[in-house]
């Protein structure tokens, strides 16, 4: 149905943003579906102070205009491609919050203009936080060198080097950095690992930077995944003697597992390690503390090993029979003692697998991960996110969130209304950040991919995210900063006497 549109009027309110002079055509032939666009951005909930959602268009046309609107506002772009100014998307998305933004698409063909159904976008009263973090890294079979921490400002598209791994890399002494995390989303109190090479935990502890080993003689390694402590000077680890396995044919890639684990418990003021868990017949991993740092979650899988000459194998080649479940302790912060075990999730039962338990701010919901067995799966394509609702302890599978690939590493956003995670949805081979709101009555909305400039970023991206973290604030301190710390003497840590059950 061919369509006159009238000619645009600037009455009182009314404000029109345009860009490159554009005007949505006054004669159009309407469609009755929406544009195929890429990203794929339609029908989903968005921070009001997110950067802007660039797309590119997937029809064939002579000519594209672009229209945003909500209200008596719009903003108009012509062009393939959208290329929101900043400035510009941020006044029309803030004063929308709580509303509706519907993008307008006009393709021009042989046959005249097309209008499609219009896009439509939900602003989300509630913000996200303004920045994240996350490890860039190459595939592992591919090398594990070429590895860095970054973080990104979510409100425009400027991204930063927390640390490169190459900065004290050579062709002979080589480092692996991982697994960084904050106290409270707060970067004067943060950590991350430096493995091989001049190795340690980097700890920045109220601002101050050093480098600390918290093996000891009586532990099997270092501090592997870490949970900080909300209140005190404390941070949870478990530590892992790790290993990974390649497959030939399965197509779960790589698998990669423990051969013996155990939990910790490292007093920053004392720089003493004690144990929290230390049981050869469990594989505990993965701390996580409650908001208000009275109870620890971990996963623990149990395992009885029958040919202790031949360990290790036994263990690697029974890798589909570890089944990890969802535990978790009391604590009182002030004696540091920990209270009996308490199985949350009995995931072997379900024939399954759970990883990563996360908290929500307001202690409500514990977000994780399940596939069929093991507890890293960031190569498992049957992995999927779930929550508990830990005032009625009733399971969800969170389907709004999860795909036909991995979906892995989770975490909350500050004020509890914003997940953010990794996929391999699009391509199967990389893992992408996607970004998802939680609302109130504990439904996640449809996700939106970590949006770049360029709408075509990903497709020649090839390098995966993980470990995906929020934060209030950047990391000021620079990788040079943290280079000559790392280039020093690393400080000891000393073992106490098991933390009291």
């Amino acid at each position: 149905m061919l369509h006159k549109h009238p000619l645009y009027t600037v009455l009182l309110g009314t404000v029109l943003l345009a860009g490159c002079s554009a005007q949505p055509p006054k004669e159009y032939t309407e469609m009755e579906h929406t544009a195929a666009i890429h990203p794929e951005y339609s029908s989903t909930v968005i921070p009001y102070n997110i950067a802007p959602l660039n797309f590119d268009y997937q029809t064939e046309g002579k000519a594209y205009i672009t229209e945003l609107k909500a209200g008596n506002q719009s903003l108009v772009m012509k062009g393939k491609s959208t290329d929101w100014k900043i400035k510009d998307w941020h006044k029309l998305l803030e004063a929308n919050k709580g509303n509706t933004i519907e993008v307008h698409t006009y393709i021009q063909t042989n046959g005249g203009w097309q209008k499609y159904r219009p896009i439509k976008w939900t602003v989300a009263e509630e913000p996200i936080d303004p920045y994240i973090s996350y490890r860039i890294i190459a595939p592992s079979y591919v090398t594990y060198e070429e590895l860095s921490i970054r973080q990104r400002n979510l409100s425009n598209f400027d991204e930063q080097i927390i640390y490169n791994n190459m900065l004290l890399s050579d062709d002979i002494n080589g480092q692996c950095i991982n697994c960084h995390h904050y106290r409270n989303y707060k970067t004067d109190n943060m950590q991350f690992h430096v493995r091989q090479h001049k190795g340690g935990t980097v700890l920045v502890n109220n601002g101050q930077v050093k480098k600390i080993n918290l093996k000891t003689d009586s532990t099997i390694s270092a501090g592997v995944y870490p949970a900080w402590h909300p209140t005190h000077n404390l941070i949870a680890y478990s530590i892992n003697d790790t290993g990974q396995s390649f497959h030939t044919r399965d197509h779960n890639k790589i698998e990669v597992q423990d051969l013996k684990s155990d939990l910790i418990l490292y007093d920053i003021d004392r720089n003493e390690v004690s144990f929290i868990e230390h049981d050869t017949l469990e594989w505990e991993v993965f701390p996580a503390w409650a908001p208000d740092g009275k109870t620890l979650y971990y996963n623990s899988a149990h395992y009885e090993i029958q040919d202790y000459a031949h360990k290790e194998r036994e263990i690697i080649d029974n890798y589909k029979q570890f089944k990890y479940n969802i535990y978790r302790k009391s604590f009182d912060p002030e004696t540091l003692t920990f209270g009996p075990t308490e199985l949350v999730l009995d995931a072997d039962t379900l024939g399954k697998s759970a990883t990563l338990p996360r908290i929500s701010p307001d202690g409500r919901y514990l977000l994780f991960g399940m596939a069929e067995y093991g507890c890293f799966h960031i190569w498992h394509k049957d992995a999927d996110l779930y929550t508990i609702d830990l005032t009625t302890m009733q399971l969800r599978n969170m389907r709004e969130l999860n795909s036909n690939d991995v979906e892995s590493y989770h975490s909350w956003s500050s004020n509890g209304r914003w997940i953010l995670y990794t996929s391999r949805r699009d391509d199967g081979g990389y893992t992408r950040l996607y970004i998802a709101y939680f609302d109130k009555d504990g439904k996640a909305h449809k996700p939106f991919i970590l949006p770049q400039k360029d709408p075509y970023f990903y497709d020649n991206y090839y390098k995966s995210y993980n470990v995906p973290e929020y934060m209030i604030e950047p990391v000021t301190i620079t990788p040079q900063e943290f280079a000559r710390h790392i280039d020093t003497e690393v400080i000891p840590a000393t073992f106490k006497s098991q933390a009291i059950k």
